[in-house]
């Protein structure tokens, strides 16, 4: 089967939409700074529903992100360059102690976070529109 990309991210501005093809649609703050990839949504007690963050790398590479000071349990979708969701974290638990767990990753561009469980749809192969 032959899918279309289209990624339209408008990077200067705080707040877009992504979109897969499982129909599942979020609202997303950018991270796309090293000091914004590193506070993520720390220190967070609660996301709205239909909202996350994405996280914007230059590069396709391995990653891990670590979980320390992350207050609600969350999805990670992980995206590659081409939009192709590479791999998914479900139901990733929050972490307020010292030693918290990294998650690593198959090489992505991109990771997506939202609520534990919003995710479900979303599954390898899919493909990733940003808007």
């Amino acid at each position: 089967m032959r899918r279309v990309l289209l990624i339209f991210l408008l990077l200067s501005c705080s707040q877009n939409s992504v979109s897969f093809d499982s129909g599942d649609s979020f609202f997303v703050e950018i991270a796309n700074t090293p000091d914004e990839h590193a506070h993520g949504l720390m220190y967070r007690e609660s996301l709205p529903s239909g909202r996350g963050m994405l996280f914007v790398f230059d590069e396709e590479q391995p990653r891990a992100f670590w979980m320390k000071n992350t207050y609600i349990p969350l999805d990670m979708v992980f995206i590659a360059s081409n939009g192709t969701v590479v791999e998914v974290k479900r139901d990733v638990p929050a972490c307020k102690e010292e030693s918290c767990v990294s998650y690593r990753s198959l090489p992505a561009r991109y990771v997506l976070e939202v609520n534990a469980g919003e995710a479900k749809n979303i599954g390898e192969g899919s493909i990733f529109l940003g808007k």
